[in-house]
């Protein structure tokens, strides 16, 4: 490996905050100065004359979220068996295409609270191929992504809790096989303009970051969940036509725009992707941030800091009315339809310790802030703050810590849905207008291949947005969660993963 190389190697296997460089950036990158290359877990120096050609050159920062590979993708939804400071461990075929191959399941139990007490479990296995075009045809910055995607398994808060938003962020989108991305993706300018197009999903690419799928309530992985609630973001795995284009203003301050389909056919159970034509579409949605990105190649505590929105061009569901005007709720005639909605966001993260300015473990801190600004919606606004600390114990580097706590502010849309409900049965109580959801967790890397997350989740006031006529508040609900990932490549010994020899 050259000193470019080893420095790309290094920045891409370091940063807390960002995922694995494509081979095109790897042949590209410059080596950062004072950085040492991380392989296979083992600092080595960068060698001198690689420390002179970074003055001509600066590196390239990396974003909240993934750099368009389906390894990034897979990494960023936390889907691969490394922890957010560390890419996935991929197969590398040597002649320009790489291959990842993981399952992750999910496990979650509620002994107490909910409708009722009971568990679920809940599973995807991941093909995913990366394509550098430049190694492969000689297209300068062109690469290819392939992605399919298995679900399987039951989603404890449809079947016990009771709740909108699950514990488990790896059910959804239809328990099928399916092709999830397939992409052209180029870089310009040396690589000041990053442009993809194809079969996509919005939240791989806006409002994610690795540190978000450390976690296993869908509250916070994969994305906030008020987008989803507000708008018809586009999600893993169900992908449409899109783009999106990243341009780098300066090394560390960019603006991200894209454009994506929006069909409610491709969300019906049994899809399995291969419907590439636009019939059922009913708009397009375009999400947007300008971000502020540093790393361990050009900051010592690395941070991300952005602003962004979304403009949602499509029909929707009226939360309330049917369509001849009454309350739906009460009536069961079919929903009035919509058209238009946008929101905005802050957020943030920040790595606030690092004990060994060489090494990847420390602590980070993140938030989020989310509000409506059109549409008619079923929440106002969502705030989010959590912490995470990589390296635990003496001779776990690799171990991961965390917590998150969240809240999601129902709107009086939302509410008289409920209250509209209960009186129909004779009750007037007070309906609570905040779901505030939490999780601790502990992330153990047991072998290269394979990453074990115990964790513990409590949801105050569930929400019953699903059962409007459920005759009490659905009492808080203690769940017991294990999040489970095996890298299949690493674990055959063709891929390295952290700690590998």
């Amino acid at each position: 490996m050259n000193a470019g190389k080893a420095a790309w190697a290094a920045l891409g296997l370091c940063t807390a905050l960002g995922i694995g460089a494509t081979s095109a950036e790897a042949q590209d990158a410059p080596a950062p100065p004072g950085l040492a290359q991380v392989a296979n877990g083992a600092p080595a120096r960068v060698r001198r004359p690689a420390l002179r050609r970074v003055a001509r050159r600066a590196p390239r920062p990396r974003p909240f979220g993934n750099d368009g590979s389906a390894a990034a993708a897979a990494d960023v939804l936390g889907q691969t068996a490394t922890p957010p400071a560390l890419s996935p461990g991929t197969f590398d075929l040597g002649n320009g295409l790489s291959l990842l191959l993981n399952y992750t399941g999910q496990a979650a139990a509620n002994p107490i609270g909910g409708i009722r007490q009971g568990s679920a479990y809940a599973g995807q296995l991941f093909f995913g191929i990366d394509g550098d075009l430049q190694r492969l045809a000689g297209i300068e910055g062109g690469s290819f992504h392939v992605a399919v995607t298995n679900r399987h398994g039951r989603n404890l808060a449809d079947d016990r809790i009771g709740n909108n938003t699950s514990v488990q962020e790896i059910f959804g989108g239809g328990q099928t096989t399916r092709l999830t991305l397939l992409s052209y993706q180029q870089k310009l300018f040396d690589n000041r303009l990053d442009i993809e197009v194809g079969r996509l999903v919005a939240n791989i690419n806006f409002l994610n970051s690795p540190i978000y799928c450390n976690f296993q309530t869908n509250s916070a992985c994969g994305n906030p969940t008020f987008v989803f609630k507000t708008s018809n973001f586009t999600f893993w795995p169900v992908a449409s036509w899109g783009g999106h284009a990243k341009a780098w203003l300066t090394d560390r301050v960019f603006f991200h725009v894209g454009a994506y389909e929006v069909n409610p056919l491709h969300q019906q159970p049994g899809d399995n992707g291969l419907d590439f034509s636009t019939k059922g579409a009913t708009g397009a949605i375009v999400p947007f941030e300008l971000g502020y990105s540093t790393t361990f190649a050009n900051d010592e505590l690395p941070r991300n800091y952005g602003i962004g929105g979304w403009i949602d061009r499509s029909d929707y569901t009226d939360p309330v009315l049917d369509a001849a005007g009454g309350r739906r709720v009460l009536t069961g005639l079919s929903p009035a339809t919509r058209f238009g909605r946008s929101g905005v966001y802050a957020r943030f993260d920040q790595m606030v310790w690092r004990p060994d300015p060489k090494g990847i473990q420390g602590l980070t801190l993140f938030g989020v802030a989310m509000a409506g600004t059109g549409g008619r919606l079923v929440e106002d606004y969502f705030l989010e703050i959590g912490a995470l600390q990589t390296g635990t114990f003496a001779g776990r580097p690799y171990d991961t810590v965390g917590f998150v706590i969240n809240t999601q502010a129902f709107s009086p849309l939302a509410l008289g849905n409920i209250e509209a409900a209960q009186a129909s049965l004779g009750l007037f109580r007070a309906i609570p207008r905040q779901q505030i959801m939490m999780e601790l967790n502990y992330g153990i890397q047991v072998s290269p291949a394979i990453r074990l997350t115990p964790n513990l989740q409590y949801i105050v006031n569930p929400d019953q947005t699903r059962f409007p006529f459920y005759p009490r508040n659905i009492p808080d609900a203690f769940v017991v969660g294990a999040k489970l990932s095996v890298d299949l490549f690493t674990l055959a010994g063709l891929a390295k993963g952290p700690g590998s020899p």
